[in-house]
């Protein structure tokens, strides 16, 4: 399996029994407690635009800054719904070949050496017709995400795809348009049920309207303070009250400092589980100076931290929480 290829299995315990017979939620109430049981803490907005996603079949393309949770949301539904998580990481010269599918290069030589020392190498037709047969095929996440599957079509995740290159973008638009790819030796496959598609792109370049056009669309955004306090109570529930505050209340200053990199919610929730190894208690510019590796990933944007800024922007924070 390929860096690029991620395929999580479904929990059974996590399918529920929803209307429809095929796992597709009746209301947008029933997505986001699907959503907040499998611990993702989801808006009105997010909810409203995964329930169309499902009930029209359509692709969703989620924008956003890194570390706002646009891939949590497929991973999340993918276990809420029970089915299997098909991720495509892309990257800078990703193709099509490693995207749909290869040859197991290495096993056909083995094949063809294995047929001329037993000397049926004669039979070339017959060995070409073994060799290319699906034996020898390696799935890529593309192919994969088309194969039937008994727990309903699987969540297909094409993350980061502002990372990919043009030429790929126009190849995804005509496969997620048709579902299907052709295998010039074995012909054309198709989904017999399309895949749960979920696009995500940190806006690092503009992703053609072409493909976007194909998709629902919502801009991931920041939480807001009390959003941020419910998401950061479900993943760092044993972090005290008071010190959650002052951790989503430091986070969100952070945010409107001029930094190179802005702290996402994944780095409040790493943050707070730091604390908790540490056994923090309470804020201090100290305990903010040894622990800031876990929110900013810049040593420009550590090193403007450090003294009296920490102090600043705590001292701003909890003015924001008003007396404890």
């Amino acid at each position: 399996m390929s860096q690029a290829t991620e395929i999580i299995q479904p929990n059974s315990s996590t399918n529920p029994t929803l209307s429809g017979g095929r796992g597709v939620p009746d209301s947008i109430d029933t997505v986001e407690t699907l959503l907040a049981d499998a611990g993702y803490v989801a808006d009105r907005g997010v909810a409203t635009v995964v329930f169309l996603s499902l009930r029209l079949g359509r692709p969703l393309f989620l924008e956003g800054e890194a570390g706002v949770g646009k891939t949590e949301i497929a991973k999340t539904l993918a276990a809420a719904l029970g089915r299997r998580l098909i991720r495509l990481q892309c990257y800078e010269g990703l193709d099509a070949s490693s995207a749909v599918y290869e040859w197991n290069f290495a096993a056909q030589m083995m094949a063809i050496r294995t047929a001329e020392a037993a000397g049926a190498g004669s039979d070339r037709a017959g060995l070409q017709a073994e060799l290319f047969s699906d034996d020898y095929l390696i799935r890529r996440p593309l192919l994969e995400a088309m194969q039937p599957d008994p727990a309903g079509a699987p969540v297909l995740l094409i993350d980061e795809l502002d990372r990919t290159d043009e030429p790929f973008e126009a190849f995804l638009l005509e496969a997620l348009s048709d579902f299907q790819v052709t295998i010039p030796e074995l012909g054309t496959i198709k989904a017999p049920e399309p895949p749960i598609v979920i696009l995500t792109s940190n806006r690092t370049r503009e992703v053609h309207d072409a493909l976007k056009r194909r998709c629902l669309y919502h801009w991931v955004d920041y939480p807001d303070f009390d959003r941020e306090m419910e998401i950061l109570t479900a993943r760092a529930p044993g972090l005290a009250p008071r010190l959650s505050r002052e951790v989503v209340a430091f986070v969100q200053a952070l945010r409107t400092e001029d930094l190179f990199k802005h702290p996402g919610i994944a780095e409040t929730i790493d943050w707070a589980n730091c604390l908790l190894a540490l056994d923090v208690i309470d804020l201090s510019p100290e305990v903010i100076a040894e622990t800031l590796g876990a929110i900013l990933k810049y040593q420009d944007d550590i090193s403007r931290l450090h003294g009296s800024e920490a102090k600043r922007i705590l001292d701003q924070a909890r003015a924001t929480l008003g007396p404890a």
